[in-house]
């Protein structure tokens, strides 16, 4: 597929997306984001991803906060089809959302695009989040440590269902960082 295709494909689903709102009434997320705490790199173990989101292997979504513009660059790189696949990398820019204790942003993978990022659960140690979207479609189960297994999202998914998200048909993300 060509880039230009690719790049109307995205268009074209951002703007409808977009045309669904950006309300998270009626949805909570975590009560206190700490961005200092945040930022850095989170290896995404389990989820209900984009169409841009297929075939990742050792997925990393790496956070840094620039305090002059207020926004977060996001880094999201993976490999492409194994863990040894070519190295595919999404920028993204986020903004978080004022009066929501730093829990809810807008992140932007390409201008004037702006679509929810919630983030819905936050282990106290911020060892493990999970990000999900209002209309809870997407979600990403994303850990510190480079290795999580899915014994390690059980934990989280438990949570998750006990605050009524949907965690039906995860996709786990295989992590290898042995090479």
């Amino acid at each position: 597929m060509t880039f230009k295709k690719l790049t109307s494909q995205f268009v074209l689903l951002s703007a409808v997306a977009s045309l669904t709102g950006c309300s998270t009434a009626g949805f909570k997320t975590t009560q206190k984001v700490d961005l200092a705490r945040f930022m850095g790199p989170w290896h995404v173990a389990a989820g209900r991803f984009t169409m841009f989101e297929k075939e990742v292997h050792n997925a990393v979504e790496a956070y840094s906060y620039d305090e002059k513009s207020k926004t977060i660059k996001i880094d999201f790189s993976y490999r492409k089809g194994s863990t040894q696949g070519p190295l595919k990398k999404i920028p993204q820019t986020g903004e978080v959302v004022e009066g929501t204790n730093n829990a809810h942003w807008l992140v932007s993978p390409l201008w004037p695009f702006k679509f929810d990022y919630l983030i819905v659960d936050l282990a106290e140690d911020y060892s493990w989040v999970a990000v999900g979207v209002p209309s809870q479609k997407y979600l990403w189960i994303m850990f510190r440590k480079n290795n999580p297994v899915p014994e390690d999202v059980a934990p989280v998914v438990s949570r998750l269902n006990k605050i009524g998200y949907d965690t039906s048909n995860l996709v786990y993300v295989p992590q290898d960082w042995s090479n």
